[in-house]
């Protein structure tokens, strides 16, 4: 049964995304990265590129030809699942495919409206039976 994570008061989402993809990367795990439309998947990129600030984290969108071998993979269309790992989820529903993953990572912002969307998520996986650990990030 897939793992769910919780990370809620997050002030810089893309920010803890990185830093969740640089600790998964040292235990050599993927990550597919769900985000809401072209232009987020886009500002994610930037940030993969510039953390840490002597390096990048290695990455590509899944529909490139390397996606099957990078160990970041960011996608908005949910059609092009490369691996079963991890998957972050950036987008204020449930991913559909999101039990084919090893584990679900929820990132949360500040902002009501996502805080209440992710309520929402919270609530249908617990209905499901899923186990669902929380973390606050306020302050970090």
């Amino acid at each position: 049964m897939t793992r769910i994570d919780f990370y809620f008061n997050v002030t810089d989402k893309f920010r803890q995304v990185t830093e969740l993809a640089t600790d998964a990367l040292k235990e050599r795990r993927r990550l597919f990265i769900f985000t809401t439309d072209a232009d987020a998947a886009s500002m994610l990129e930037s940030a993969l590129w510039s953390h840490p600030p002597t390096g990048f984290l290695p990455h590509c969108r899944s529909n490139h030809p390397l996606g099957a071998e990078t160990p970041i993979v960011i996608d908005w269309q949910g059609q092009n699942l490369l691996h079963d790992d991890i998957l972050i989820n950036l987008t204020p529903e449930h991913p559909p495919f999101f039990s084919r993953f090893r584990e679900l990572i929820e990132v949360v912002g500040l902002e009501e409206d996502d805080r209440s969307t992710a309520r929402t998520r919270f609530r249908f996986y617990r209905e499901r039976g899923y186990e669902i650990e929380s973390y606050d990030v306020a302050g970090q």
